[in-house]
């Protein structure tokens, strides 16, 4: 069902007993980060597909980090939209009753405000070394020379992010598919819902029993699927959606004490 109002939407008490979200890119491309698909400038001459690969790694490092490098510095200079600082309150709204997950890598959710949340493809702001795969954050790290070395073991550091060709964390997957399969409430925000496995999480939360809404501008291939569709930017939808289940909240709250 699409439609225009939040107002329109009947939320009941029962649908925010556990709620879970999937992000996708939409929600960044409302702070102005571009796709990684959508490079201009000096990077429009490489193909996302050509670079975040560990065989363009081993081949190029340094050429790799570069490109890395340069999207770190247009992502920091974005900020959070509503969308994001929407969800952060719904999230202090439920508590133990919310759960993000995102496809996105920006960490965009936690300059928001979020602590905890599953982040399905890793993080561009950490690192991780491609020999003895421990973390290290960027001050323990010399980025003068590219690749940066571990400071353990000397290998090679990388991104923390999942590249085309390599399997995702199997137990963050795995926790993301039984929050889905419990999901009274499951919100799908910005993603296009090509990349699996997690194009399939609202398909399971849909089949589980939850109210799956959709809210991006463009129909996806779980737009049949979805009980509600909000066919405009996050940003303009999610602070009224907010403001939606606090009044449900609240009206709860108020019967339970008369």
């Amino acid at each position: 069902m699409k439609l225009e109002k939040i107002d329109t939407l009947k939320l009941r008490p029962e649908h925010l007993t556990n709620v879970v979200v999937l992000t996708g890119s939409g929600i960044s491309a409302e702070s102005g980060i571009p796709t990684f698909r959508n490079a201009d400038g000096y990077w429009s001459r490489y193909r996302a597909e050509d670079l975040a690969t560990p065989e363009a790694f081993s081949e190029s490092p340094q050429v790799v980090w570069e490109w890395y490098l340069a999207r770190r510095h247009l992502i920091a200079r974005a900020n959070p939209s509503p969308g994001h600082f929407a969800l952060v309150e719904m999230a202090r709204l439920l508590p133990g009753q919310f759960t993000l997950i995102t496809q996105n890598v920006d960490g965009m959710h936690q300059r928001a405000g979020h602590s905890k949340l599953l982040e399905l493809h890793g993080n561009i702001f950490t690192n991780r070394c491609a020999v003895c795969a421990r973390r290290h954050s960027d001050d323990t790290l010399n980025f003068q020379n590219l690749p940066p070395a571990c400071p353990v073991c000397l290998g090679p550091v990388r991104p923390d992010v999942v590249w085309f060709g390599e399997s995702l964390n199997i137990a963050v997957v795995e926790d993301a598919f039984t929050l889905a399969r419990n999901a009274s409430l499951f919100l799908a925000i910005g993603t296009s819902a090509v990349v699996h496995p997690a194009a399939s999480l609202p398909l399971v939360a849909s089949d589980n029993g939850a109210l799956l809404i959709e809210v991006n501008p463009e129909a996806t291939p779980i737009s049949d699927d979805a009980d509600i569709i909000f066919r405009y930017p996050a940003a303009q939808v999610l602070p009224s959606l907010f403001r939606r289940m606090r009044r449900v909240v609240s009206r709860n709250l108020l019967v339970q004490h008369v």
